[in-house]
């Protein structure tokens, strides 16, 4: 018989395979990580709660930009409740959104910062943070 996971461990590989999902573009299964009633705190902007309101970000986004996390850190705490991620995004843009610069395929790096709050074996809270203006400054058009 297999031994379960100890709560840290499990919290480190949620939030592992939550990324791993996002990288291969497979939202249903990323989805499937979070739970009905999850919290997701917007980088510089409100807070939306619900898988719907999640599936519906994740949409504008696969819309707006093509993104990569690569040179993943994950932490959790021992009781396996809270964990937190950092990463660096590798991507492009797409299509502009409102407020933002035109869209023309510009590349970026950006530095990004997460942090989950889990309950029974599901995401229940995502916070994302990064720089904006920095990556502002990598998407502005050359003066």
């Amino acid at each position: 018989m297999r031994a379960m996971p100890n709560p840290q461990e499990a919290a480190l590989q949620l939030v592992g395979e939550y990324y791993s999902t996002f990288n291969s573009g497979d939202r249903a299964a990323m989805l499937d990580l979070l739970s009905e009633n999850v919290v997701h705190d917007i980088n510089q902007g409100g807070s939306e709660t619900g898988k719907a309101a999640f599936r519906a970000f994740l949409q504008r986004m696969d819309r707006c930009y093509r993104e990569q996390v690569v040179e993943l850190e994950v932490m959790a705490n021992a009781a396996g409740t809270r964990a937190a991620a950092e990463f660096f995004i590798l991507g492009a843009y797409l299509e502009g959104e409102a407020g933002l610069p035109p869209a023309m395929g510009q590349n970026y790096r950006l530095r990004v910062g997460a942090f989950f709050d889990i309950a029974g074996g599901r995401i229940t809270r995502v916070t994302n943070y990064y720089n904006l203006e920095d990556w502002l400054r990598q998407v502005r058009a050359p003066a």
